[in-house]
């Protein structure tokens, strides 16, 4: 069994929402610029423009992306052959977020209570999802997700008789619906199968994925192809000002699931798709 201390674990949390939340990904970088090239829309192009030099400004001033900073998501793969020495591993996270949010001057928005709705003060806790894997290894991804492209997710339980065609119109239509309010341009993690629990947790996984990383199964490679090219005929466009740049890339990943349903959950993020990844 190799140990892993949790003042460690705490640490390196830390360090990674301070840089998931200064630091845009690269490849979102990247899909912003492309996305700048290809835009034909005026408008459109000066906010893709504006949307890069924020990017930039932040990584440079050591300032947030967004002032919604959002409610830490955590996912964590720990190896089999791990033993966590120390504090209770949720709490070693979730000191982790206390101390991020602190040190990298983030917004603090988590509610202890969802109707009496009292502040916690240290934006815990965050939402923790444990992988149990091979090995003696320990991965930490942390993903700040704001609200305003949160509230615009779905779940959606259809039948299992429903056509691939049908699947595409329900998740063109929950894009139409966030429209400008979830802050376009999107990228869109789908999830497809399981339950409808876990159909949610596949669709927010997918976003911590590469943008341009396609589907390892070819049907679901072209449905993402294929879903991307409608998003982006919607006319939506950055800030839902127009143009051809509603989204910047669409992730999915699928469960097996039961003989008589389908759960599709759509999770809409904004252009600041944040996260960072670190290995123990």
């Amino acid at each position: 069994m190799r140990e892993i201390q949790t003042k460690t674990i705490t640490e390196i949390v830390k360090e990674l929402c301070i840089k998931a939340n200064l630091e845009l990904r690269t490849d979102v970088m990247i899909a912003l610029e492309e996305s700048l090239n290809n835009e034909s829309h005026p408008r459109a192009k000066k906010i893709l423009q504006i949307l890069l030099e924020n990017a930039q400004i932040a990584r440079e001033k050591k300032l947030p992306i967004c002032q919604d900073t959002g409610i830490a998501i955590v996912f964590v793969e720990i190896g089999q052959e791990v033993m966590v020495v120390g504090d209770a591993l949720t709490e070693a996270i979730n000191q982790g977020i206390r101390l991020g949010y602190e040190e990298g001057f983030c917004r603090k928005s988590v509610v202890s209570d969802p109707i009496l709705r009292e502040n916690t003060k240290d934006n815990t806790p965050g939402i923790i999802h444990y992988n149990i894997v091979p090995g003696d290894k320990l991965k930490i991804t942390v993903m700040p997700k704001g609200f305003g492209c949160e509230n615009k997710n779905c779940i959606k339980m259809m039948r299992p008789t429903v056509s691939v065609s049908e699947i595409k119109k329900g998740i063109i239509k929950a894009v139409q619906e966030a429209g400008p309010d979830a802050c376009p341009p999107f990228i869109l993690g789908i999830g497809l199968g399981g339950t409808m629990d876990k159909a949610a947790q596949l669709a927010k996984e997918a976003l911590i994925l590469p943008i341009a990383q396609s589907s390892p199964q070819t049907h679901i490679a072209r449905l993402e192809q294929e879903l991307l090219v409608e998003v982006n005929s919607l006319n939506i466009g950055p800030a839902g000002l127009g143009g051809k740049t509603t989204a910047l890339g669409i992730n999915i990943l699928t469960c097996p699931t039961h003989i008589a349903g389908l759960p599709v959950a759509i999770n809409i993020n904004c252009h600041a798709l944040r996260s960072a990844t670190g290995y123990l």
